[in-house]
């Protein structure tokens, strides 16, 4: 259909969800579902200038939302629209959208701009048409940290600003709220600021936003499955759902849009981002960072620049906030922290082993995995991290045998359940041509999630894992790219639910490193000082002759020692000098 009559321009004038119908129609989308219209009704009958509006991912909230601005132009061609997102290419997007409707519906023929008038009409900023000569223009958009200011609105809209990699640190969450504030001071008095999004994690700005008087609705995927997660909601879920379920409590666990999202398709999604990202995708729910959900904290971590060849044989772990890393980025939850060692011991010694373990995995989305863990004196060293997603590809095979090669690795641990053991048949030749080094292969039964957090979790507790420096560095550049490889984001998000994480491959090469080295963590730290200090006093003490060795320092004999020392050039022996 190409024109529409007086009367339907006039509802869809007056009623948003009827304009929304036409532009769907026009555009060549299905007429819009239930779910859609809610979306729509409340955008024109919002109870608050200050909105956020989560929806799940592929609602078509955005769309909506640009509709939802035309429509807006279209009653009152003076207003100012100004669309912020994380990105500028994704805020241009959005006023490509805006300027595709006007172009496309024929009665908004009068909104075109017109550049012989003085309109302005560039991809991201333009004019409509009856709209009176002015500073800013109809339509604007730009990044969060782009240039915001100079310019004044009647309706702002925040579109996905809070994304993985502006917010996965405190620093950065810190910063984007500051960045955001400068709303308030665009738009302009009875204006209208509607925030439009997922969270990105249980900090979310969204949340911040509420405590400072935005009024929040949300749109889950499905309808609250159990009465605690109805009540994590609170009244914020949106009356189109939340009547529904008090009207026929059967309808938990359903499809909210099941034209669009039904129940095979929600369960593909529940595969593809695992239990934590579902949860807060398309659940909307951010309230799950509860110590007993997630018990692997970062905070049980030490944090050192570690040497490859030698380290300290005692280290302290203290949580206070000087020994908090600070410039260090942490995506781990709220109240989660990295911290340096409160002291470390000024003896040293060379490690005493290295293991590199893999996870071995197909071409695909899930990563080939692996982790390097050092070994002295009853503490397990994280040096180095990673993985590839070509599975068993040449080029790879040759890298992981090189790293064996680097770091010294006396044996490497793989999973045999990959293939039967397939991987480890590629593997072997390169491995033995390269660096020579034990390999063994290994078969895990017990449920996933349940293993690592057995296996970890009590290793960490007792704080005698030190993890490289760089590991977090590296880690934090991953989790920019792609969250959900992230070791870090991998290890805080996991519970002991089935399936809680999309991809886990990261986290189960760290746990099988730390599993190789489970029965040599019963040595006492300060039992191996005593040794070594021993060790060197007979170094420096002449078996053969009952005399101090030329290079011995009594400055370096531990004060325990020195009263029972004989003095420096004395050649008389001393039967008991150990006893």
């Amino acid at each position: 259909m190409s024109e529409w009559t007086d009367e339907q321009v006039a509802k869809a004038k007056e009623d948003f969800r009827v304009f929304l119908f036409i532009v769907w129609k026009m555009i060549g989308l299905p007429p819009p579902t239930p779910i859609q219209y809610a979306i729509a009704n409340y955008l024109q009958h919002s109870p608050s200038d200050r909105t956020i509006l989560e929806g799940f991912r592929g609602v078509a909230k955005s769309f909506i939302t640009c509709a939802f601005a035309v429509w807006s132009l279209w009653r009152n061609p003076q207003i100012k629209v100004e669309i912020v997102s994380a990105g500028k290419d994704r805020a241009d997007a959005n006023a490509i959208f805006v300027k595709r409707i006007i172009m496309t519906l024929p009665f908004l023929a009068h909104l075109k701009p017109d550049t012989s008038k003085g309109n302005r009409d560039t991809m991201n900023l333009f004019d409509v048409a009856p709209a009176v000569p002015d500073i800013s223009p109809s339509v604007k958009s730009v990044g969060i940290y782009g240039q915001i200011t100079g310019s004044r609105a009647d309706l702002l809209i925040a579109d996905d600003i809070e994304i993985p990699s502006n917010s996965g640190t405190q620093v950065q969450r810190d910063k984007l709220s500051e960045a955001v504030k400068e709303f308030d001071s665009i738009i302009k008095p009875q204006g209208h600021i509607i925030y439009l999004g997922t969270p990105q994690s249980e900090q979310s700005l969204y949340n911040e936003l509420q405590n400072r008087g935005y009024t929040c609705v949300i749109f889950p995927v499905i309808y609250p499955e159990t009465q605690k997660m109805r009540a994590n909601y609170g009244n914020r879920l949106h009356p189109f759902i939340a009547d529904a379920l008090d009207k026929d409590p059967s309808l938990a666990g359903k499809p909210t849009d099941p034209l669009r999202f039904n129940e095979e398709e929600i369960f593909k999604r529940r595969l593809s981002y695992g239990k934590a990202g579902f949860t807060l995708q398309f659940l909307l729910d951010t309230s799950l960072s509860d110590a007993e959900k997630y018990p692997l904290k970062v905070a049980d971590f030490i944090v050192a620049d570690l040497d490859m060849d030698e380290a300290s044989l005692k280290w302290s772990w203290a949580s206070g906030y000087e020994q908090r890393l600070k410039d260090v980025p942490c995506t781990a939850l709220k109240g989660d922290f990295f911290y340096a060692p409160f002291d470390r011991s000024k003896e040293t010694a060379k490690y005493t082993g290295t293991v590199m373990a893999i996870d071995p995995s197909g071409r695909g989305a899930d990563e080939l995995a692996y982790a390097v863990i050092k070994i002295l004196n009853g503490y397990l060293f994280l040096m180095e991290v990673g993985g590839y997603r070509d599975g068993y590809g040449d080029d790879t095979l040759n890298i992981l045998a090189n790293k064996c090669k680097f770091w010294g690795v006396n044996d490497v641990v793989s999973e045999a359940n990959f293939g039967d053991g397939m991987w480890g048949q590629l593997f072997k030749p390169v491995l033995n041509k390269v660096h020579p080094c034990t390999y063994t292969e290994v078969k895990n039964n017990k449920q996933k999630e349940a293993r690592i957090i057995d296996t970890l979790e009590p290793v960490m507790m007792r704080h005698k894992l030190i993890v490289n420096t760089s590991v977090i560095y590296d880690d934090y550049k991953v989790y920019e790219n792609d969250q959900k490889y992230s070791l870090i984001y991998q290890l805080t998000r996991l519970t002991r639910d089935k399936g809680a994480l999309a991809h886990d491959d990261r986290l189960d090469a760290v746990t099988m490193a730390v599993a190789f080295w489970l029965e040599s963590l019963d040595r006492d730290a300060q039992q191996g000082i005593d040794e070594l200090e021993e060790e060197q006093l007979m170094k420096w003490w002449d078996s053969d002759f009952g005399v101090l060795h030329k290079e011995y320092n009594p400055e370096l004999v531990p004060e325990r020692y020195r009263k029972r020392q004989p003095q420096f050039g004395d050649a008389t022996v001393v039967d008991n000098f150990y006893s």
